[in-house]
């Protein structure tokens, strides 16, 4: 018998021999359009394997024994089975992602004009913030700067989905690409786990609003504060206090819009707090179910963001910065 069979026989047999084979995980196995997943590979070997999640290309990074990808499920993705295929080293392998349908309510706002079509001078102030998300987007890739898993920027009711879906004045569909969490001016607002603050902005859709780095091209946003108490590049560590609930920006009530980014793409930022990352030693956080929406106001009521603004860049519906 050849040695290499032979040494590959006696690894089955042996006792507490270990397997040196890669094996994929995938945390969740299953996701809605919109989810975030994470693309586990073990004894991938020293170089860094390489794969897709269907159309979209897995970046991995080394985590300690391990290697990891972050990718975002698009919020138009089919329900079905996406394929998962892997090369790390000599070996290819894959997996079957099941994506079930999306559970996006639907419903209709008469809203004022003001919310729908921003004003001709607004327009500068718009492209400049447009230019500073997209800055966000750029920020180089790396391994993720977090052990632990998420936590809830805010222990609040949820007044808001991701994915909710909206026609304003029985003519403009709009969706919404956070969660919004209730609260009043001043009410705290602390980072969902450790990273880097990468925008500190005055932004005229998110108003006062902060965005976080965690590597792995993952992006938390933080819209409407009343006040930061943050600076730009400033280290930040899990439940650190980022800045104070407001009501800046087009908005019709002070809340904290929650949003999550990965690889040009807003993801839910319910299931990002769901998954459980390698090494944690925290639960994963959870939201009590939303409460029934309130017709009469957008986005589910006083609390909440008023619809986006069309072409106006970042915000709920992410806009041409974000998607």
């Amino acid at each position: 018998m050849p040695a290499a069979a032979l040494l590959s026989l006696l690894s089955l047999l042996l006792p507490g021999a270990v397997r040196t084979d890669p094996a994929l995980e995938l945390v969740p196995p299953e996701v809605r359009p919109g989810d975030p997943v994470l693309v586990v590979v073990r004894e991938a070997g020293e170089a860094l394997p390489e794969g897709t999640l269907g159309a979209r290309t897995l970046q991995f990074y080394r985590m300690g024994d391990h290697a990891e990808a972050l990718v975002g499920i698009p919020v138009e993705e089919e329900p079905g089975r996406l394929e998962v295929r892997v090369t790390a080293g000599s070996s290819t392998f894959g997996g079957a992602l099941d994506v079930l349908p999306p559970d996006f309510p639907e419903r209709k706002l008469t809203v004022a004009s003001r919310f729908i079509r921003p004003p001709a001078s607004a327009k500068k102030r718009i492209k400049a913030d447009q230019a500073a998300f997209q800055r966000v987007w750029d920020t180089p890739f790396g391994p993720r700067t977090f052990d632990d898993n998420f936590d809830k920027p805010r222990d609040a009711v949820v007044t808001a989905r991701f994915g909710d879906k909206r026609t304003l004045n029985d003519r403009k569909p709009t969706q919404h690409f956070g969660l919004d969490l209730d609260g009043s001016t001043g009410d705290e607002i602390r980072a969902a786990n450790a990273g880097r603050v990468v925008l500190v902005r005055d932004c005229y859709t998110s108003g006062n609003t902060v965005m976080v780095s965690h590597g792995a091209g993952l992006i938390t946003a933080y819209f409407h504060m009343s006040k930061f108490l943050v600076k730009n590049g400033e280290e930040v560590k899990r439940g650190q206090l980022l800045g104070l609930v407001g009501k800046t920006g087009r908005v019709t009530g002070p809340h904290l819009h929650f949003g999550a980014h990965i690889d040009r793409l807003w993801v839910n930022p319910q299931a990002l707090l769901a998954l459980s990352f390698p090494g944690a030693t925290s639960s994963p956080a959870t939201f009590p179910p939303p409460e029934p929406p309130d017709g009469g106001m957008p986005d589910g009521g006083p609390g909440a963001d008023a619809p986006r603004v069309p072409g106006a860049g970042p915000g709920g519906d992410a806009g041409p910065a974000g998607r």
